[in-house]
């Protein structure tokens, strides 16, 4: 029986500077499994469309927002399997057959964990807090499997959420099913963190955090975000 496909999808904006290596990486882990497609699902930025155009990926345009770019790469592809995954983020070189063992054991969403490209001891620290279930452990940048039928039954990534949208999913999914973290780690960028400070930008996305958790308005958690975070 072929496997079930998977769908690797990966929303963009204003990212022709890391686009390339990411995509020729990613095909470079995949290119002797089947049942694989690369959905990029990108919102008008930059040359991203442009360097994609040469390579064996699909491009699917949206209207800006991480949620609504998601959705729509979801919507684009039939797989059974959807893989939600960032632009700068790369999978471990085993994540396909991660993926599938998980999904054929039972599981039914997950994760990895996470460490970052970069060997600073306060990043490898964050990178190690990834593989505890809590809530402020977890983020997009460890990427989300999750079968087709599960996103299709909680009505996907809530669009009204301008940021979050991670915590938001995960925290639907877990009303129904356990989101496991796998044990292989993917690799993030720690660009944001070179550019607004490793401890200060972490005191911020723990301020977004107890926003968040406090519910307080999408308009002032994205306000905090712009003010402080370039």
């Amino acid at each position: 029986m072929a496997p079930q496909t998977i769908s690797i999808i990966i929303p963009t904006w204003n990212e022709e500077r890391v686009i390339e290596h990411s995509i020729c990486s990613l095909l470079e882990i995949t290119r002797n499994h089947g049942g694989v497609e690369i959905i990029v699902s990108d919102a008008g930025s930059d040359r991203t469309a442009d360097i994609l155009s040469s390579l064996p990926v699909k491009v699917v345009r949206s209207a800006k927002g991480r949620a609504v770019q998601m959705n729509a790469g979801a919507k684009s592809t039939e797989g059974e399997i959807l893989y939600f995954l960032h632009a700068d983020t790369t999978p471990p070189e085993s994540f396909i057959e991660d993926i599938r063992s998980a999904i054929d054991s039972g599981k039914k969403a997950g994760c990895f964990r996470m460490a970052f490209d970069d060997q600073n001891p306060l990043m490898s620290l964050f990178g190690w807090f990834t593989q505890f279930p809590l809530p402020v452990c977890r983020g997009g940048d460890q990427s989300l499997f999750i079968e087709r039928e599960l996103f299709d039954a909680i009505g996907g990534y809530d669009e009204t959420q301008l940021i979050m949208e991670d915590y938001d999913i995960v925290r639907r999914i877990e009303e129904r099913h356990s989101v496991h973290i796998l044990k292989p780690e993917v690799t993030t960028s720690a660009r944001k963190y070179h550019r607004n400070g490793i401890i200060r930008l972490q005191v911020i996305f723990g301020t977004l955090h107890l926003m968040h958790a406090l519910g307080m308005d999408q308009e002032e958690l994205i306000r905090c975000y712009r003010e402080n975070i370039s």
